[in-house]
């Protein structure tokens, strides 16, 4: 009891820079496991071109997925600001640091996942994304970035600006790639051929 209560006491006296601190240290691990792991599953640094690029905004190229940024990174700010919504209320009592990188344990997890053939073969089949072949790591580590960054700005902003911006994101992400978080959602659960239709409708020609 009294180790017990002396590890509480050490815990207490822990500053919030060095917590954050520990949880940085501990971010950058995370960030170089899931990279190791997916360049270990064959995906590719740069992409297939082996060209580094900050922004693709064509949904239908090849080169999606592959850059540092493209449409979906907006879906994962969303992810972040939802992650930081759902560990508020499930886990409240835990210091926010804490709360921080189990959401960020659930995303890289994710990402992990989303790389792997099976999800893979299923956004191919069920989705608009036909010629999806997995991220590269750049994409990759961008997705998990912009979700740290949707986390930490949920926990500054009043939750109406929250709910704001996620509606501003999908309703802009539905007018101009018809397509967003919950769609994406809804086609890899339970696809509609009308939804994709309606998708594939706006891909360009040649596409």
């Amino acid at each position: 009891m009294r180790c017990a209560g002396e590890m509480a006491a050490a815990q207490r006296q822990t500053s919030p820079a060095q917590t954050w601190r520990g949880v940085a240290l501990a971010t950058a691990g995370i960030f170089l496991l899931v990279a190791g792991g997916e360049l270990a599953m064959g995906r590719l640094l740069l992409g297939p071109d082996g060209r580094f690029g900050w922004w693709e905004g064509n949904i239908w190229s090849k080169e999606n997925s592959q850059r540092f940024a493209d449409p979906y990174s907006f879906s994962h700010i969303t992810h972040g600001i939802l992650f930081f919504g759902f560990f508020w209320l499930v886990a409240r009592r835990v210091r926010l640091p804490y709360r921080f990188l189990m959401a960020l344990v659930l995303e890289a997890s994710w990402e992990i996942l989303e790389n792997s053939p099976l999800i893979i073969e299923r956004y191919r089949h069920t989705t608009i994304a036909i010629g999806y072949r997995g991220d590269s790591v750049l994409n990759s580590m961008s997705d998990i970035l912009m979700m740290c960054l949707g986390f930490l700005l949920a926990a500054r902003l009043p939750v109406w600006a929250c709910v704001a911006a996620i509606l501003v994101m999908e309703i802009g992400c539905a007018v101009v790639i018809r397509d967003n978080l919950t769609l994406n959602i809804i086609m890899l659960i339970h696809p509609f051929a009308a939804i994709k239709a309606w998708q594939a409708a706006g891909a360009p020609p040649g596409s």
